[in-house]
């Protein structure tokens, strides 16, 4: 992955790129290449060219990168989407091959598979659909495979089951990556975590301060 914040200096880190496989023999596949054009402002929507081996390299909105998907706007309702796609699978799993099985075990396999929602700390704006999507397909998950009814409150279930809801995970995910990355020795993550002006230290203290009904969209 090559992050420049000039057009010059990323076509300069392609052409070492193309130097060092010349070098040692080695071929990149040019139709993989992809481009990802974050803008800032009121900066041109146009894209100068760039080119990989003499062929363009193509320009995309959004691509996955170690699991997470990036957006040119820097929105996160993509990745929200992903993990709610994900945890329909990992539940659909759970219900059609332990239904039969104990509420403890079931419980156990929920906490297993059901709370993972990776890179859930990152997520910093969002629209309040892909939020509630999320929250919704969680709260339901949980519902049909305790064989509980549609329209059970869902802070009774949880409570009663002693299983974190939707807002606990979100907090205590958060809460964990934080406390990682105030201890961290990595002179670049230290300087993001004492820019005040950073969104995610803004974020971050406000996902413990406010109440379930009011968090920020």
């Amino acid at each position: 992955m090559l992050k420049k914040t000039l057009i010059n200096g990323l076509r300069k880190l392609l052409n070492i790129c193309e130097q060092f496989s010349k070098e040692h023999g080695l071929k990149y596949n040019v139709e993989k290449i992809e481009m990802l054009f974050f803008r800032a402002g009121k900066s041109s929507e146009v894209v100068l060219p760039v080119f990989s081996n003499g062929s363009p390299v193509r320009v995309v909105k959004s691509f996955k990168y170690l699991g997470h998907i990036l957006t040119d706007n820097l929105k996160d309702d993509g990745d929200m989407e992903r993990e709610r796609r994900a945890l329909a699978v990992r539940a659909n799993m759970i219900v059609s091959r332990f239904a039969r099985c104990t509420d403890d075990v079931k419980v156990t396999l929920f906490k297993a598979f059901c709370q993972c929602f990776y890179t859930c700390q990152l997520w910093t704006r969002f629209t309040k659909r892909s939020y509630n999507a999320l929250r919704i397909h969680y709260n339901n998950a949980f519902r049909i495979l305790m064989q509980l009814p549609r329209f059970c409150s869902a802070k009774s279930m949880f409570a009663v089951a002693c299983v974190p809801d939707f807002f606990a995970i979100l907090r205590t995910r958060t809460a964990s990556f934080w406390e990682r990355l105030r201890r961290t020795t990595n002179t670049i993550l230290c300087t993001l975590n004492e820019d005040f002006k950073n969104l995610f230290v803004k974020y971050w203290p406000c996902v413990h301060r406010c109440d379930n009904n009011n968090f920020r969209f």
